[in-house]
């Protein structure tokens, strides 16, 4: 498939089949994400492949556990028909763990380490495009306390949870969400 095809045809997919992702696939899917930019080529990113059905359950406690607590903070009332039921049957999650010390310059700006979070998000952001490039649905989530997933995860204090990508066959066809124009979005300096 052609990389503009890919970029414009992807879709976030919340309704997948039940059948298994193979291991082949997944490590293609991990392969690329590895070759995502990072600062200093610094790599920050780990994976944690989530096919067991009681870790899926934990997940989707803790999303819809902060889903309710968005709606109730925010007011959202949208939120509050937003399903995660998805996660207890998609049938492979990828956690995206990044570690904040694998970073660049950035540690010593204002804005402090968030060059490690920009580099995990290059390597979701390849997974979600090969994923959709090979017939599968994908979908960057987010919708989770970092520090709760951690546990879930059992990961270390020391790294942080960036996202969750679903990944499964799609059950039905992706609906077409528009796109503003990129020249709406550009300004030009000359």
């Amino acid at each position: 498939m052609d990389l503009f095809t890919a970029i414009r045809e992807r879709r976030s997919c919340r309704s997948f089949t039940t059948e298994p992702v193979e291991e082949k696939t997944i490590n293609q899917l991990l392969e690329a994400a590895g070759w995502a930019p990072s600062p200093m080529n610094a790599q920050p990113w780990q994976f944690i492949v989530v096919t067991s059905e009681g870790k899926k359950l934990a997940i989707f406690g803790e999303a819809d556990r902060c889903r309710r607590w968005a709606v109730e903070k925010s007011g959202w009332k949208w939120l509050d028909a937003y399903s995660v039921d998805f996660l207890k049957k998609v049938p492979t999650i990828i956690a995206v763990v990044g570690n904040p010390k694998k970073t660049g310059m950035d540690v010593l700006q204002p804005d402090g380490n968030v060059g490690y979070q920009h580099a995990c998000a290059a390597a979701i952001q390849n997974m979600l495009l090969a994923a959709h490039a090979m017939g599968l649905g994908s979908l960057w989530f987010t919708l989770f306390d970092r520090s709760n997933m951690g546990q879930i995860l059992e990961i270390p204090d020391s790294l942080k949870t960036i996202a969750l990508v679903c990944v499964g066959k799609p059950k039905k066809p992706l609906t077409v969400v528009p796109r503003k124009d990129a020249t709406v979005k550009t300004k030009y300096l000359r």
